[in-house]
């Protein structure tokens, strides 16, 4: 003890005491031997214990050397795993930490559940960061790059068996025979786990390369599971009659494509109504919750109809990929994520058995193997890629992209191994063959990458989305508009991300509404499309509007009183509309506004609500109205104004639109006449989609609905005008510098 305590610090020599304690304990349980359900859970506990470290550790080392840190966590696992330091006896572990499950699978059902699951949140990950419109836009290159890659390759690899099956079986062996079918279907996988991870790392998951690499893997995936089944098919029915059952196995291949297709299509497009469905659990944290549940269950299904686990979490997170709530999904599940990945990689490294590869012939065949391994997926992946826009150096990046085989590989050889359809050292050539495509490919596809150079020929035609750009006095003003901003925008239901802190980038998102925001020191800058001009337009106004309000409530004495009775208020919720008419009625609807003042328009239209039963407390929503008319004037331009008011009189968004032909001065900032006026009230402590309304209003009232609206003599005429569905056209009001 001496010694220890010499060479040692405290916490160190606690962990040791702690470690002999644990294998004196179980060295004289005569239950140790035994592998009931709580010696199994408890060998599953530090197992996952010893991976963390060790596969944290292995991360850190070739970090320190410039290599991917996936290989580390590799190169971990075979050092720790059962067949190396794995199973070598310590106090308490006779048969070590990591003993050899069976001959044919080396690791426990419980660590490989773990796996499994690993891998699940992996693929569904991978699937909420592609980006949609690129993956559809390269759907088509990809499907060629999957293809072509595993028909290259498993034409290779069983004709390489068949050149060699006489020095390695001592017979000559046919096109059809199972190690030649086998070691065919091997070479065809692809890890698009492994690569995924390089092409995150490297910030390229939504490059023209990284697109096509993830939709040439699930294509590549799809059609090694339809090889694998058509494989023990035409295996299956030789050893029965000596003849294959090609129709038998065509069924086969169509059920796995139309599966795999089905399923892809429906969460598309069925992609917007899971993200409500997972909206109303509100709580973020729920949300991501579900979003796995949703993942886990379509991965057991696709189990099931034979396919694999790892397709059915790409197919959802695919799907919601294009939901505004998918960076919610993965901030939430990150911690799962580092939790869990490090383990299946090093799991992945735990199956490599190096010592199989003694004999001669399997080193030679092991190595011509491998190298028409990796020339097939460079080849068959990489050519395609040429005559569809890719140059040399896209090429490249695509062919060594899809060259890792990992976890695919070896699953599909432990089957052939476990089914005695591969003998031993032949298992041993699948795992030389994985080990070497896994490490090659990550550094090179590093240093392909590490230059920003194109990969295409012709740079990619963008579509070109206005820029709004907003100038205030200063920094400091810039910064609390965009506080204020956000603020109006998370009441309108957008979920708000930060893409880098240090730049001050940031993205709006609302159902398929994706807004980017950049602050520009004291400039406000806006990325979206024509139709969101509008909404953002209006957004704008209302937070000068409420900042100028602000300042003027600023220079009196705060009411500590109200402002604590107002965090007390109720808050509840309002559902979001999507049409015009879900909001207005032909009660509310006036063609001929009697008053001749800003005044009496609005109390006139007050009016027409009180009447109609929609104000609680008739003097609360004049008072709100009123001062927000003090804090900046609601007429716009081109004869419309807009007097609106947040209320707790009313329970939900509640409008009157009225018409003044003759025109009124409202204080427009055209300094025209006003003749359309549009008064909403809206639920001071409650969500409500009042800028969403608005744009709506701004893109109905455009020129010809305008023309059209005062011409209207009845309230139905007013009501057709503004509820059909038409094209806006120009005239919209704007306060923006583009």
């Amino acid at each position: 003890m001496k010694t220890i305590k010499s060479k040692f610090p405290v916490v160190p020599k606690l962990f040791i005491f702690m470690l002999l304690v644990t294998g004196i304990t179980f060295a004289n349980s005569s239950n140790f031997t035994e592998f009931n359900m709580t010696h199994r859970m408890m060998m599953l506990v530090i197992q996952l214990g010893v991976i963390l470290f060790a596969a944290r550790l292995g991360n850190i080392i070739f970090d320190q050397i410039h290599l991917p840190g996936v290989l580390g966590e590799l190169t971990a696992g075979i050092i720790i795993g059962p067949y190396l330091v794995g199973a070598i006896s310590i106090p308490g572990f006779p048969n070590g930490l990591f003993p050899v499950f069976t001959e044919q699978f080396p690791i426990s059902p419980e660590l490989y559940g773990v796996c499994t699951l690993a891998s699940i949140v992996l693929l569904f990950m991978i699937g909420l960061e592609t980006d949609i419109k690129l993956f559809i836009r390269y759907s088509a290159v990809g499907s060629l790059v999957g293809i072509s890659g595993v028909l290259v390759s498993f034409f290779v690899g069983d004709f390489l068996t068949i050149v060699f099956s006489k020095m390695l079986f001592g017979v000559s062996l046919g096109f059809f025979s199972p190690s030649c079918l086998f070691l065919g279907i091997v070479a065809t996988a692809t890890s698009v786990g492994i690569t995924a991870r390089i092409l995150s790392e490297q910030n390229k998951l939504d490059s023209p390369e990284g697109v096509t690499i993830l939709a040439g893997a699930v294509i590549d995936d799809v059609l090694g599971i339809i090889l694998l089944a058509v494989g023990l098919g035409i295996i299956s029915a030789s050893k029965v009659s000596g003849n294959v059952d090609w129709r038998h196995i065509g069924v086969i291949a169509a059920k796995a494509i139309g599966i795999w297709l089905t399923a892809t299509i429906i969460g598309l497009l069925t992609s917007r109504k899971i993200g409500v469905l997972l909206k109303w659990f509100k709580d973020r944290s729920s949300i991501s919750m579900m979003a796995l549940g949703f993942a886990l269950i379509l991965s057991g299904l696709f189990e099931e109809a034979g396919l694999a686990m790892i397709i059915g979490a790409y197919v959802m997170g695919l799907s919601l990929s294009k939901t505004d709530i998918n960076r919610v999904i993965m901030e939430k599940l990150n911690p799962i994520y580092s939790f869990l990945v490090p383990i299946f990689f090093t799991v992945m490294g735990m199956l490599v058995n190096i010592k199989l590869l003694s004999s001669k012939n399997v080193l030679i065949f092991g190595f011509v193997y491998t190298l028409g391994a990796v020339a097939a997926k460079i080849i068959g992946c990489g050519t395609p890629t040429l005559f569809n826009n890719f140059n040399l150096r896209g090429a490249l990046r695509i062919g060594f992209g899809m060259l890792p085989r990992g976890e695919v590989a070896l699953i599909i050889a432990g089957i052939g191994l476990s089914a005695g359809l591969l003998p031993p050292e032949i298992f041993g050539v699948t795992i030389l063959m994985t080990l070497v495509t896994t490490l090659i490919a990550p550094p090179v596809l590093v240093a392909l990458f590490r230059q920003d150079v194109s990969g295409v020929r012709k740079p990619l035609a963008e579509e070109k989305s206005p820029r709004l750009i907003f100038s205030f006095p200063s920094v400091e003003t810039s910064n609390l508009m965009i506080d204020k901003l956000f603020s109006v925008f998370e009441s309108e239901g957008f979920f708000i991300y930060t893409l880098s802190q240090s730049q001050k980038i940031y993205q709006l998102r609302k159902d398929e509404m994706i807004i980017g925001v950049q602050n520009k020191g004291s400039e406000v800058e806006f990325d979206c499309s024509k139709s969101e001009a509008p909404y953002i337009n209006t957004a704008m106004y209302e937070v000068l509007a409420e900042f100028e309000s602000t300042v003027k409530e600023l220079r009196k004495p705060i009411d500590v009183e109200a402002i604590a009775k107002r965090l007390q208020a109720q808050t509840t919720g309002v559902g979001l509309k999507s049409n015009l008419s879900a909001y207005i009625s032909k009660d509310t609807l006036r063609p001929h506004l009697k008053g001749n003042s800003k005044n009496e328009i609005i109390d006139e239209l007050l009016d027409l609500m009180n009447q109609r039963g929609l104000i609680n407390d008739f003097k609360a929503a004049r008072r709100a109205v009123y001062n927000r008319e003090e804090s900046m004037s609601t007429g716009i331009q081109f004869g419309i104004a807009i007097p609106h008011g947040r209320t707790d009189a009313v329970q939900k968004l509640v409008c009157a639109i009225g018409l003044k032909p003759e025109g009124v001065d409202f204080n427009s900032i055209d300094g025209k006449p006003s003749q359309i006026f549009v008064l909403t009230l809206s639920p001071e402590t409650a969500s409500a989609p009042h800028m969403q309304f608005m744009s709506m209003i701004s893109q109905a009232l455009d020129e010809n609905g305008r023309k059209a609206l005062l011409e209207c003599k009845t309230a139905r005429q007013m009501y057709e005008v503004l509820t059909k569905s038409r094209q806006p056209g120009k005239g919209k009001f704007s306060i923006i510098k583009q």
